[in-house]
């Protein structure tokens, strides 16, 4: 079984006593493939220098809604420009914290969608408790390749989402009791979807409340599996596939 994860951020603390080791345990379960996401400055020039070290992993930059006010656009440019760097993000809207005010939110995400599109990179979306708005950002630009990592959405957004040819990211929290997103995994098609874990958040059950890692990508796939009523192996294959096609 050959697996893609979309998304985490080993470049964080969380990692930083075991962070080889775990690398190690990731090739033994068959994680070829890792795609490291920048959300500021300091986790972007990480997230480089983590694609540097090590063949199984690839950097996303982009300038996180909550550090919107902190946006760089040389720097990211320059980043974006490195060989490893495969997606600008994740970037979008955040109207649960708004630890950004609203304004320069939308504003930095508009950029990064052109600086996406300017050079021929996928894109990341952030989008929590602002659909309406991210949906109507993008579209003003449209960009062919876009991903909603974390997807929160219902039915109704996923369908929109869909029909822009986007696609669309589970994580964990698929496994949470009562989520409302078994109805978006079950309608979702075949080559529209990826699977992530936003390590180290989102711990998927039976782990959830213990860091996150890449290792728990089993528990998304088998749920994923259960809710399409297709093998794990099948989930793995799919999911991997689409992750190459968008990022490489």
């Amino acid at each position: 079984m050959k697996i893609f994860e979309s998304h985490a951020h080993l470049n964080f603390e969380h990692f930083d006593k075991d962070r080889e080791e775990l690398l190690q345990k990731c090739k033994k379960l068959g994680i070829e493939r890792i795609i490291n996401v920048g959300v500021d400055k300091k986790s972007i020039s990480c997230s480089l220098q983590l694609a540097e070290k090590f063949d199984m992993i690839y950097a996303a930059v982009g300038f996180h809604p909550h550090d919107a006010k902190e946006y760089d656009r040389e720097f990211l440019l320059t980043s974006a420009k490195n060989k490893n760097v495969v997606a600008i993000g994740e970037c979008g809207l955040d109207y649960y914290r708004n630890l950004s005010p609203r304004d320069i939110q939308r504003r930095v995400f508009s950029d990064q969608i052109k600086i996406a599109i300017d050079l021929k990179l996928p894109l990341i979306v952030h989008d929590r408790d602002a659909h309406d708005e991210c949906f109507e950002l993008l579209e003003e630009q449209n960009p062919a390749s876009v991903v909603f990592h974390c997807f929160s959405g219902d039915e109704l957004f996923a369908e929109k989402v869909l029909s822009k040819g986007w696609k669309i990211s589970f994580t964990g929290t698929i496994t949470y009791k009562n989520n409302l997103l078994e109805n978006v995994v079950r309608t979702v098609p075949d080559d529209m979807f990826f699977i992530e874990t936003d390590s180290p958040y989102l711990t998927p059950v039976p782990n959830r409340g213990k860091r996150n890692s890449p290792l728990n990508l089993r528990y998304i796939i088998e749920k994923i599996s259960e809710i399409k009523r297709i093998s794990p192996n099948k989930v793995a294959e799919l999911s991997y596939n689409n992750a190459m096609d968008f990022f490489f």
